[in-house]
């Protein structure tokens, strides 16, 4: 069934209202007709299932048949602070962690990152991509929430955010473990992850990470990808805490 956010003001008396680019992917792309059955989120906890009267390129409306709780969104929310990738990789760390149940993504420019952006421009079009890219991802894995993608931060910036659990991936550390990690804290409910670029952290970068309360982590003694870092850490997570069964 295909699933859509739609705004809470947009359902009214068991009536539904699509407008825009959704409306126009119903009608023109997917081509659903009258009669159809779609699911509907109102990213405020609360699910739709609905069925379509109406479609024309501007709108697409219908009947609300039967509302419940959303469930799908995790008791956590992680937020990944992503060293800035090289090519497209950003855009699958992004559609992988939301499938996940990463609840922000913020890119990070660090000290080896090689990726840059030349003008203020460039920012604005990867940003509208990606954020479109974690909208599709979070259809597909029918989250409650579409997670935000942040403008490109500095490592310091990032490093200076709060969380109640603050945890530094580096691939020099050898000793503590993330399970180690989540195993002496009873602060899970809000998550910070730090995931190095293509080659990594330096040196001073994780000396000033310790500096500021980061927790060193290790994933253990085989060296990752930065995209199967952020994949395979959020998945961890979300393991220890009970989000999997």
């Amino acid at each position: 069934m295909h699933r859509f956010f739609i705004d809470r003001s947009h359902i009214k008396n068991d009536k539904f209202y699509i407008y825009g680019d959704d409306a126009k992917h119903i009608g023109k792309v997917i081509r659903l007709r009258t009669g159809d059955t779609i699911e509907l989120c109102d990213l405020e906890g609360t699910d739709y299932i609905g069925v379509i009267s109406h479609i024309d390129k501007d709108v697409v409306s219908g009947a609300v048949v039967k509302s419940y709780p959303s469930i799908s969104e995790p008791s956590c929310k992680i937020t990944l602070y992503q060293g800035l990738p090289k090519g497209d990789k950003m855009d699958t760390i992004i559609q992988k962690t939301v499938e996940l149940g990463v609840y922000s993504v913020v890119p990070v420019i660090t000290e080896r990152t090689i990726a840059r952006f030349k003008e203020p421009s460039d920012i604005e079009k990867k940003l509208r991509r990606w954020q479109r890219i974690a909208k599709e991802a979070a259809k597909q894995s029918k989250r409650a929430i579409i997670p935000s993608v942040k403008a490109p931060i500095s490592f310091t910036e990032g490093i200076n955010r709060q969380h109640e659990l603050k945890i530094f991936f580096w691939e020099e550390e050898r000793d503590v473990s993330l399970k180690e990690i989540l195993a002496s804290t009873h602060s899970t409910e809000d998550i910070g992850i730090f995931v190095g670029p293509e080659g990594g952290f330096s040196v001073d970068e994780a000396e000033y990470a310790k500096k500021k309360e980061w927790h060193i982590a290790t994933l253990g003694p085989r060296i990752l990808r930065t995209e199967t870092v952020s994949m395979a850490s959020i998945s961890a997570i979300m393991f220890y805490l009970g989000e999997w069964q």
